[in-house]
C-alpha cells in the first residue's frame, strides 16, 4: 500500500517563498494520486470529505475541516433561513492553519519515500533529515501535519520548509503553538456556525408604515440557542469543543436619518419555545418623520448572540476561556412609509 501525496499533503509548501522552492524541487506536478486513502485501523487518513457520525439533535451543517475534524450543528427550531455567523469583533479571525495527527512512523516513512523520490533541493535535504531520524520508528507518538482552513491560501500561516510536519510524542513538554487544541477547535466551530436570520413582523405592515406613528416590532418566530461541535477522533487523538450561541438582543435600524430614533435595541426574553421580543410596550420604537415617497427605506434587523464554548461535545459543559466574540445575524427588508394628509375645514 502506498501513501498518496496530493495538494492536501503539500499544502504547507505553498505558503512561503522559501517553500515555493520545495515545490519546484518536488517537480512541477504533484504525483498522480489524489489524497491519502488509508483505511482505519492502520490509520484512517482520508483527505476526502466524510460525513460525521449521526448526532441526535445536531443534523444541520455537517461537514469536515482539514483532514479529520468533524463539524455538526444543532438543528434550529426556527424555520428562518440561516447564514454564517458574523463576529461582532471586526479584528477576530479564525485559525488559518493547525497541525493534525496524520501518520504513524511507518506510514510517514512510506509517505516521505513516495513524495520525495527524485526530489531536488531543498526537498532532498528535508527528506534526508527525516530519514536520519529514522522517522521515529520504534518510538511512541505520531507525525502531525499542517492543515489549512481555506484552500485559497490567501492568509499567512507560520509554516516553513522545516516544520510542515511535527513529531508529537505522547507526553509533549512544550506543544507547538499551532498544534490542534480544544481552543482551536472552538474557533473553527465558531467560524462554521450558522445562525437564523431575524425577519420581524412590523405593525403597521412593512408596506404601509405611517409618518409620526411608532413602528412596533415582533419576531416572527422564537429563537433558541444554537450550538456547533468541532471534534477529532483519529489514531487515538480525541478532543472536541462546542460553541453555544444564545440570542440576547434585537436591534432594528430605520435606514434613514429621518426617523426618531434611528435605531432601537430590545432585550430578548426567554419564552416557552425560546427567546422572543414584542416591542408593543417598549420605551423605544422607531418613528419615521418623513415619507419614503415613491421609494423605500432599508429596514435592518440584527440579533446579537452571546457565544460561549465548552471543551467537549456537550453544549451544557462548563464554559471555557478565552471567550469568543458575540455573533451577529442580520436581515434587511424594504419598508414604505406613507404620510396621511388631514383635511381641515
Amino acid at each position: 500500500m502506498r501513501a498518496a501525496v496530493g495538494a492536501h499533503a503539500l499544502r504547507p509548501v505553498l505558503r512561503t517563498a522559501a517553500a515555493a522552492g520545495l515545490v519546484v524541487a518536488l517537480g512541477t506536478t504533484f504525483p498522480a494520486y489524489a489524497d491519502d486513502t488509508r483505511g482505519s485501523g492502520g490509520g484512517t487518513g482520508t483527505n476526502q470529505p466524510e460525513q460525521p457520525a449521526a448526532d441526535s439533535g445536531a443534523d444541520s451543517g455537517k461537514g469536515t475541516i482539514g483532514a479529520h475534524i468533524r463539524i455538526s450543528q444543532s438543528k434550529a427550531r426556527s424555520s428562518n433561513a440561516t447564514s454564517n455567523a458574523t463576529s461582532s469583533n471586526a479584528n477576530w479571525k479564525p485559525p488559518v492553519c493547525w497541525y493534525e495527527p496524520m501518520y504513524s512512523p511507518e506510514e510517514y516513512e512510506e509517505f516521505m519515500k513516495t513524495a520525495y523520490k527524485g526530489a531536488k533541493e531543498p526537498a532532498a535535504s528535508y527528506a534526508k533529515e527525516r530519514a536520519a531520524e529514522d522517522y521515529h520508528k520504534g518510538d511512541k507518538g505520531l507525525w502531525w501535519q499542517v492543515k489549512f482552513r481555506d484552500d485559497s491560501y490567501t492568509e499567512a500561516c507560520p509554516v516553513t520548509t522545516d516544520n510542515w510536519e511535527l513529531w508529537v510524542p505522547p507526553a509533549q513538554p512544550r506543544p507547538e503553538p499551532n498544534q490542534l487544541t480544544p481552543q482551536i477547535l472552538s474557533e473553527l466551530a465558531y467560524n462554521s456556525t450558522k445562525l437564523p436570520t431575524p425577519p420581524v413582523e412590523l405593525s403597521p405592515r412593512a408596506d404601509r408604515l405611517i409618518v409620526n406613528l411608532g413602528t412596533r416590532v415582533k419576531l416572527e418566530n422564537d429563537f433558541d440557542r444554537v450550538w456547533t461541535t468541532a471534534s477529532i477522533d483519529y489514531k487515538g487523538v480525541q478532543m472536541a469543543a462546542t460553541t453555544v450561541a444564545t440570542p440576547v438582543a434585537l436591534k432594528v435600524e430605520a435606514g434613514t436619518a429621518d426617523a426618531d430614533p434611528q435605531s432601537c435595541t430590545y432585550d430578548l426574553v426567554k419564552a416557552k419555545n425560546g427567546y422572543t421580543v414584542d416591542s408593543t410596550d417598549a420605551a423605544c420604537n422607531i418613528t419615521y418623520r418623513r415619507s419614503s415617497g415613491s421609494d423605500t427605506y432599508p429596514f435592518k434587523t440584527s440579533i446579537t448572540w452571546k457565544v460561549t464554548w465548552t471543551d467537549s461535545a456537550d453544549p451544557d459543559g462548563a464554559p471555557q476561556q478565552p471567550a469568543l466574540p458575540d455573533g451577529l445575524s442580520t436581515y434587511e427588508q424594504d419598508v414604505t412609509v406613507k404620510e396621511i394628509q388631514a383635511v381641515n375645514r
